[in-house]
C-alpha cells in the first residue's frame, strides 16, 4: 500500500489512515510529493503482495539518505517505531516528566521519520497530539494565536534546525517556543549560533541525533545540560550502544534497526556485522561521559594537502562571522573539487541576500577566512541565488555538486 503524504493532504487524515492499514497488519510505503514513482520503482511489480513476500507485519516503508543527495527506501517493522516510542518516554521520564501527560505537536511531514514518530510515540503512549502547518513557522507572528499552548501540561516539540532557525529570530516565535517543556531538535546539526540563542532565551532544546534506519532518535542531550552550556546530542538512549568504527565513524547497536532497504522489490539487508552494528556514515566523538558530538558526514569530508576536512563545522563558523560582520548571506554551503596539487579544495556557495551586491560580498568573505588553515580555505566562492537546504533542514549535497560542475571555471576573488 502507498500512502501519499503531503500535497495538500490533512496530516490528520493520512495519519488515521495509516493507523487503519497497521491495524489490518499492513506495510504501508509513505510517499513525499514528487515521490510516488520512485517509490513504486522500489516497491516492484506487486507492492500489494510485499508484506507477505517479505514476511513482514504491520510497518513502514519510509525514505531515507536525502544529505547524500540519493534516496533509499527503508523498511521498519512498527515494533520497532514503537520500541523507540518506548525509548523516548524513558528518557522524558528521567527529565521527570510523564509521557502520557504531554501534548506533542507536529509541524514535520509524515513521510519523513521525525514526523512520523509523533504519532507512534502519542499512539503508545497514550498522550495528545496536535498537527502544526509547516507554513505557520514561517509566520511566528501568528503562531500564539493559532497554536496557543497549554499552561497545564508538557509541550514537546520536534524541530530541525531550519524551522527553529527562523522562529528564533522573531520575538513572537521565541516567546512561543518558551512555552515548550522540551524541544527536540535533530535532521541535521545544530549550528552555534542557533545554540547560542536558544541558550539566551533560556528555550529548553534537547539536540538529538538519529536516522531513519535506526526508528528516529538514539542519543539526546538534556534541556538543564544544554542550557548549561554543554554540547553535543547527549547521552544514547536506553535501548542504544554507540562506538566508534574506522576514521571516526559513528556505528549504533540497537533491537530497532531497520529490516534493510528496497530495490525494485527486493529487500537488502543494512550493512551489520556479526556483532549488529551498523556504520551510520557519520564522524563522531564520543566524550568521556558518553556523549555524542558529530564531526560531520563521512561522505561529504574530503582530503585536501593531507588533511582530513568536514565542510559541516566550517560552514557553521563562517556564517557566525558572516553574520557579525553584517554581510548579506542567506545560505552558504561548502563542496569539495578535485585539484591536481591537493586531491581536492573546497569551494563555497553563497546565496546573497536579495538585493546584495554579488562581487563585493565574496571578496569580503574569502577575507573573513584568509587567516584559516589553508585546507580549510575555500579557493573558489560561487554566487547561488537557488541554494537553500531541503525541506526537512538537510543539504543535498549530491544535488549542489551536479550544479558546481555545470558552471565555469573562474578565478578566485582577490
Amino acid at each position: 500500500m502507498i500512502l501519499r503524504c503531503g500535497e495538500g493532504r490533512d496530516p490528520a487524515e493520512a495519519g488515521a489512515a495509516l493507523e487503519r492499514a497497521w491495524r489490518g497488519g499492513a506495510l504501508v510505503a509513505l510517499a513525499g510529493p514528487g515521490e510516488a514513482d520512485r517509490l513504486a520503482a522500489a516497491l516492484g511489480p506487486d507492492p500489494a503482495g510485499l508484506s507477505a513476500r517479505l514476511g513482514r507485519g504491520p510497518g513502514v516503508v519510509v525514505g531515507s539518505g536525502g544529505s547524500r543527495g540519493e534516496r533509499r527506501w527503508c523498511v521498519q517493522p512498527l515494533a520497532h517505531l514503537e520500541a523507540s516510542a518506548d525509548a523516548s518516554a524513558a528518557w522524558l521520564m528521567a527529565q521527570g516528566l510523564d509521557p502520557a501527560a504531554c501534548l506533542l505537536l507536529n509541524p514535520l511531514p509524515l513521510h519523513h521519520m521525525s514526523g512520523l514518530l509523533p504519532l507512534v510515540r502519542c499512539r503508545r503512549w497514550g498522550a495528545s497530539l496536535r498537527w502544526l502547518p509547516s507554513d505557520l513557522l514561517r509566520q511566528p507572528e501568528r503562531l500564539a494565536a493559532a497554536a496557543p499552548l497549554p499552561a497545564d501540561r508538557p509541550v514537546l516539540l520536534s524541530l530541525v534546525p531550519t524551522q527553529l532557525g527562523r522562529l528564533l529570530a522573531a520575538d513572537a516565535g521565541r516567546a512561543w517556543l518558551a512555552g515548550c517543556a522540551v524541544i527536540w531538535v535533530g535532521g541535521a546539526a545544530l549550528p552555534e549560533a542557533q545554540a547560542a540563542a536558544a541558550r539566551r532565551a533560556g528555550l529548553p532544546l534537547a539536540p538529538c541525533y538519529g536516522a531513519t534506519e535506526t526508528a528516529a532518535m538514539v542519543t539526546a542531550l538534556a534541556p538543564v545540560e544544554f542550557l548549561a552550556g554543554v554540547a553535543g546530542c547527549g547521552r544514547p538512549l536506553a535501548d542504544v550502544q554507540l562506538r566508534l568504527g574506522e576514521a571516526g565513524a559513528l556505528e549504533v547497536r540497537t533491537g530497532r534497526l531497520g529490516s534493510g532497504w528496497l530495490e525494485g522489490g527486493n529487500l537488502q539487508p543494512l550493512p551489520v556485522d556479526g556483532e549488529g552494528w551498523w556504520r551510520s556514515g557519520d564522524a563522531a566523538v564520543l566524550t568521556g561521559d558518553g556523549g555524542l558530538q558529530l564531526r560531520g558526514r563521512l561522505d561529504g569530508a574530503l582530503l585536501s594537502g593531507g588533511e582530513t576536512v568536514f565542510p559541516e563545522p566550517l560552514e557553521d563558523r563562517l556564517l557566525q562571522q558572516a553574520v557579525a560582520a553584517g554581510l548579506p548571506v542567506t545560505a552558504l554551503l561548502l563542496l569539495g573539487e578535485d585539484d591536481p596539487e591537493w586531491g581536492q579544495r573546497l569551494v563555497a556557495l553563497v546565496r546573497p541576500a536579495t538585493g546584495a551586491a554579488v562581487a563585493p560580498l565574496l571578496v569580503a568573505l574569502a577575507a573573513l577566512v584568509a587567516a584559516w588553515p589553508p585546507a580549510e580555505r575555500p579557493r573558489r566562492w560561487l554566487a547561488c541565488p537557488a541554494l537553500a537546504p531541503s525541506a526537512a533542514g538537510k543539504w543535498q549535497r549530491g544535488r549542489w555538486r551536479l550544479w558546481l560542475q555545470r558552471q565555469p571555471t573562474v578565478a578566485p576573488p582577490a
